[in-house]
Parts: C-alpha cells; structure tokens; sequence
C-alpha cells in the first residue's frame, strides 16, 4: 500500500501503526533522505504536483491512503486518475462538511467525485476540524499568552490525529470498509475560548482569547492562504457554528473500540510546542 502525505500529523502516525501492525507501507514523499520515517518503510520519490513523477511509486501498489493538502482540487484529476491505474482501493481522507444530498461540497467533495470516476473502490473518512490546527496559536501562546481570533464561541468537536489515523489503518488492512463514508469527529464539542483555555491548564499558564474583528481575520488569513473563496468560506462557517454547533459522532470509537481522544488529551500530546 502507498501513504500520502506519509511526512504530515495524520501519515506519520499511521505509518506507525501500520509498521506496529506487521504491514510494511510505502511512503510517497518530495524528498526521501528527509523524510524521517522508520527502516522498515520503504519511502518512494513522488509529489502529488507532479503526476508523472506517481507511477513508479505506485508500481504494484494494491491500496492508497491519499491526502490532498490543497485548497483547490485544480491538477487533482491526473493524480487521481494515475491512483485508478494502479489501486484497487483508495481511503481518502476528506471532510465532514461533504453531503450526499448536495451538488456543491468543495474540494472534499470534488475529489470524492473524482475517485469514484476512476471505477476503483473507495473509503472516505469524512474528518472533522483537526485539532493540529489549533497549533497556529503556538507563537502567540509561546509570546503573549493571548490568541487573537475570530469568533471565540465557534464551537467545534475537533478530532485528534491518531484517531484518523486509527480508521485509516483499519480500512486499509481489514476487509468491510469499501463503499463506506465515516464521519469522524472528536467525543465533544468545545468553543474556540474554550480551546484555549484547556491548552493554559494542560501547560500551566493562564491564557486569554482576544475575538478578532472578522474583516481584520480576512486580510491576514487571505495574505496567508492566498485564496479569498476559500476564505471566506471558512469565515462563514465559524460565524455559523457559534449558534450551531459541530455535530459530534461515536464512529471512532464503533470502528475502533476505544473512545475518540479528548481535546485535553490533544494538547498533552502537544504541549512542548505551546511551552515557552
């Protein structure tokens, strides 16, 4: 089988997992001699904006794990059609926000689209927000002790990396999982304030959230993404998910037999980075 994004939160840790289950995983990765991962991988040259630089990686590869780190699905057609040569089965790691009852899904639901063309089986684990996101308040944590933000009641049930991570391994290792479409979040819902404020306790600080104007929020968030839809369509949804909150769901735990990690669990996990 062949990981993407096999350097990235949720591949390192599920290349980890396969190596401890007794699967030997190959790694897509731009650069194999940095790539960090254990002996037993074998790590293979590629890179998802070079199509043909794909099929010697996927060479008698039976399953793919792909992540498409992008915010747009341009180029996505060619390297999803080069996976459908190969693979018979691809667990793609999409997004909760995906509907089968609507024709507009964004990228997530573009590149569902684009799988299912290629005839090849499919599991797509349809992700909440990730909690690793909340590691863009690092330096501010790191500095001030205050995050300054939009929306401080955007209320979220994030979900921890390994639990991807976790219902990826099992799809591409145990038969059942084809034709599935997990919705996979966090076990509660927890406001951005809120987020913040379990960080401090997890690393012994007090911090502070300071709501961000949301047109202040736009011209930095468009300076750094470069892409004023995407934009806007994030801001959108936080603004709406301060009086509707994330819905939350127990597939992690049906799937895997332990309950989805906490937030708090989260951020023990993380909390040299948030440390000064």
């Amino acid at each position: 089988m062949l990981v993407t994004g096999a350097t990235g939160n949720v591949g390192r840790r599920l290349i980890a997992m396969l190596v401890e289950a007794g699967v030997t995983p190959r790694a897509l990765a731009r650069d194999p001699r940095s790539a960090g991962l254990p002996a037993e991988v074998e790590v293979v040259r590629g890179d998802l904006t070079d199509p043909g630089s794909l099929d010697a990686a996927l060479e008698g590869v039976d399953s793919v794990f792909l992540l498409w780190p992008f915010l747009t699905a341009e180029g996505a057609r060619p390297v999803v059609d080069a996976i459908g040569r190969h693979a018979r089965h691809v667990v793609y790691l999409s997004a909760f926000s995906v509907r089968d009852d609507r024709t507009e899904n964004g990228v997530w639901g573009e590149m569902e689209q684009l799988i299912e063309q290629t005839g090849a089986q499919s599991t797509f684990l349809r992700a909440g927000g990730f909690a690793t996101n909340t590691l863009g308040w690092a330096g501010e944590i790191r500095g001030t002790g205050v995050v300054r933000a939009p929306y401080a009641g955007a209320a979220r049930s994030l979900i921890h990396e390994a639990d991807i991570a976790a219902v990826a391994a099992l799809a591409l290792t145990e038969d059942g999982h084809t034709g599935w479409r997990y919705v996979l979040t966090g076990p509660a819902v927890l406001t951005q304030a809120e987020q913040v404020r379990v960080i401090g306790e997890v690393i012994g600080r007090s911090l502070r959230f300071d709501e961000q104007p949301p047109e202040e929020a736009r011209e930095q968030m468009i300076a750094a993404w470069g892409n004023p839809a995407f934009v806007d369509q994030a801001l959108g949804y936080w603004a709406r998910i301060v009086d509707e909150p994330e819905p939350v769901t127990r597939t992690v735990e049906e799937l895997t037999g332990r309950p989805a990690r906490t937030f708090r669990e989260w951020a023990h996990d993380h909390a040299p980075t948030f440390q000064r």
